[in-house]
């Protein structure tokens, strides 16, 4: 008996040793992944608070279509409900708050082609300024996702790699999900004249 116990603390001990340095490398590709969620959700943030002053600009103009400008109004209401726990960066959780985002992303596509119909929309300051903006922050969020991946990568490779993924399976590090392409982004965009 004592020498089965000797036997496991030893064998312990020896993937302990064996993969012990993988604990602090886990942790700060586990944190690095934490910081580049809040770098995410802060250019989704951003994106949030211009859509009220991007509408408030477009109704002026645009009152009759009162439906686009609630449906742009919903979607961000809805969005800013869904939040993600940096620590529990799991598939459903990333799936529902990706599907979020992208009512947001198709609303305000909708509301960009609307303007399209109000050539007096264009000419006004705020509005050019607003959709500049707008512009702007797609093109940050995209870098944050990008960055957010590739830390999500390094990860769970990190996660999954032997003897890491011992180490790993004793502390409770588990893989994160990442963002995927949203739906039909496969297929080019018609366009029609």
């Amino acid at each position: 008996m004592k020498k089965v116990l000797i036997g496991i603390v030893a064998i312990a001990a020896t993937l302990v040793l064996f993969s012990g340095c993988g604990y602090n490398s886990m942790v700060k590709l586990d944190e690095d992944v934490k910081a580049k969620w809040g770098q995410v959700e802060a250019q989704y943030q951003r994106r949030a608070d211009l859509i009220p002053n991007l509408v408030n600009t477009v109704k002026g103009a645009a009152k009759h279509e009162q439906s686009t400008l609630t449906a742009v109004i919903e979607a961000r209401s809805k969005a800013s409900q869904i939040t993600v726990d940096p620590n529990k960066l799991d598939a459903e959780s990333m799936e529902k708050y990706q599907a979020a985002q992208g009512q947001i992303s198709q609303a305000l596509g909708r509301l960009m082609v609307l303007t399209e119909n109000y050539p007096e929309l264009k000419a006004v300051q705020q509005f050019t300024d607003l959709s500049a903006e707008l512009a702007g922050t797609e093109n940050r969020i995209a870098v944050a996702r990008k960055d957010f991946n590739e830390s999500v990568q390094s990860y769970n490779t990190k996660v999954r790699s032997f003897p890491n993924n011992i180490t790993a399976g004793l502390f409770g590090f588990e893989q994160k999900a990442a963002f995927k392409a949203d739906a039909g982004a496969q297929n080019a965009p018609k366009v029609e004249f």
